[in-house]
């Protein structure tokens, strides 16, 4: 299970590594040839010296033009060690293997996407020795991905979307586009890239609305990430928390998605204690644009 957003935001590239290449043609257009093999490689550079150099995720991609590198370093704040690290890495790597190696850098902030882009330059001004001039992945040339449709057509760069994206005013059209999306995919796929997402919302009110969505789709209960709240849930061991529960995630999808709710509407759902109407609504709130279509069947 993905622990945290670091973890996530170099890991997505080895489930689909295919997505990293796409990411470097379409989003920050540069002419990368199109891989015929791409595979995950050892992460581990250190040498016998005991000083310990890994790199977050690193791809080997096998192109007409030659065997490249992909180095993707997952950076969520301005580190000054890394004027050190990465070219060490880069130049570890091409003696290792002389293959040319592409520096990556994924980020969900502005500011450290800014940092990041900047070239390393080691030696003397004007006359520099070594030059390192990253890639870098984040908000500012991410695509936002907010229509089903173009989700659905392609998930990991929605996936990828919302890891970067999913906060603010735009966060309910890109995770809901993606929850429909999700279930165009095989299952085993859909539960890693639901995990992914999950560490990467720092939003409460997001990560909250994301679990929702899982949840009303009847898809987030067969993931490993439903034992936390499957945990939380045999601790409150009543009947009433789980009416509750339910109660609530209907109401809040409705609110998140900006339907409106009148007091007859929010009465009626209050008033059910019935777990598997709840359900029903729950999927319901998801698509209605009239909160009285929650009722339109009965």
């Amino acid at each position: 299970m993905v622990g945290s957003t670091h973890e996530a935001l170099h890991r997505i590239f080895q489930k689909d590594p295919t997505l990293l290449t796409k990411a470097l043609q379409r989003v920050l257009e540069v002419p990368f040839p199109e891989p015929r093999e791409i595979a995950a490689m050892n992460v581990d550079l250190t040498e016998i010296e005991p000083v310990e150099r890994r790199v977050d995720t690193l791809l080997r991609a096998e192109t007409d033009e030659g065997t490249y590198l992909l180095v993707v370093e997952s950076q969520g704040e301005p580190d000054s060690r890394k004027r050190g690290s990465w070219p060490y890495y880069l130049s570890y790597l091409y003696e290792k293997y002389r293959c040319e190696p592409v520096l990556i850098v994924t980020t969900q902030s502005r500011a450290t996407a800014k940092w990041a882009a900047q070239p390393i330059e080691l030696g003397f001004p004007g006359w520099e020795s070594l030059t390192v001039r990253p890639l870098v992945l984040g908000p500012d040339n991410v695509p936002v991905i907010a229509d089903e449709r173009e989700a659905v057509r392609d998930v990991p760069l929605a996936v990828l979307s919302a890891m970067t994206h999913g906060r603010g005013r735009q966060a309910p059209a890109i995770l809901e586009s993606l929850a429909a999306a999700l279930k165009t995919i095989d299952r085993d796929s859909a539960a890693v890239f639901v995990q992914f997402v999950d560490s990467c919302l720092d939003d409460p009110q997001a990560k909250q609305m994301w679990r929702d969505l899982m949840t009303a789709i009847q898809y987030f209960w067969r993931h490993p990430l439903a034992e936390q709240v499957r945990e939380e849930g045999r601790e409150e061991g009543r009947e009433q928390g789980r009416v509750q529960e339910r109660t609530e995630m209907v109401l809040r999808l409705l609110e998140w998605r900006g339907v409106p709710v009148s007091g007859p509407v929010r009465e009626r759902v209050n008033a059910c204690a019935d777990l598997d109407q709840l359900e029903i609504w729950a999927q319901r709130a998801v698509h209605v644009t009239d909160a009285a279509e929650l009722f339109a069947e009965e």
